[in-house]
């Protein structure tokens, strides 16, 4: 067995920097499981802020499929999703059949992802997003409660307010665009399910991208 000297474990971590990968990503994607709110349980009830500062709770969309995206327009696994047009297209599929989309941003003030409400309506505008709300969630208070671990991470609600999906949103757990026509969109199967009233299968994947910054 080869042992990890100081410098070659430097040399690790600076690796992983320099892709943009943090240490709890490489790990999250390499089978560390994330502590999540449960699959078939209700999910935790939030009231939190939208970036128009509109308070918004769970209990708002009552008899509703929820999807809550953990997003950080710094991170190059989110920006592989939105520049590839992946992330647009399921949340205006998921917005045609009624779903209520949520983009949440749990980077605290002063870390990457970090912005202000009218800095989050731009950068929806400029990537051509379509959430129905963005949450500003720089406490890291809702993230920590559904166990938010990487960005993206997603979370499908069903309409009875029990969690049906939580893990990544599809299964190449890479920063490559080209990857993105090669993969299985996992929220758009749970979502789906969920539509037919059957069980998403997976219901659980590895979540994978950058650690949130709480």
């Amino acid at each position: 067995m080869a042992f990890l000297t100081r410098d070659r474990i430097s040399l690790f971590a600076g690796g992983l920097l320099a892709m943009g990968i943090s240490a709890t990503a490489y790990l999250m994607m390499n089978g560390r499981p994330a502590d999540a709110a449960t699959i078939g349980e209700k999910a935790p009830a939030f009231e939190e802020r939208d970036s128009k500062g509109q308070v918004l709770k769970l209990s708002d969309f009552a008899g509703k499929t929820v999807v809550l995206e953990w997003t950080n327009d710094g991170c190059p696994f989110v920006q592989k999703q939105y520049n590839s047009g992946n992330m647009q297209k399921t949340q205006d599929d998921a917005e045609k059949d009624g779903v209520v989309w949520i983009s949440v941003i749990s980077s605290r003030v002063g870390t990457q992802g970090y912005v202000s409400g009218a800095q989050a309506d731009k950068l929806t505008a400029d990537r051509k997003a379509h959430p129905a709300h963005v949450i500003l969630d720089a406490d890291g208070s809702m993230g920590r409660a559904f166990g938010a671990q990487t960005t993206p991470h997603m979370f499908v609600i069903s309409p009875d307010g029990k969690l049906a999906y939580q893990g990544a949103i599809d299964s190449m757990a890479t920063t490559d665009l080209a990857d993105v026509p090669k993969a299985t969109n996992y929220v758009a199967a749970a979502l789906k399910a969920v539509k037919e009233g059957k069980t998403p299968d997976p219901a659980v994947t590895k979540a994978y991208g950058c650690s949130v910054k709480y």
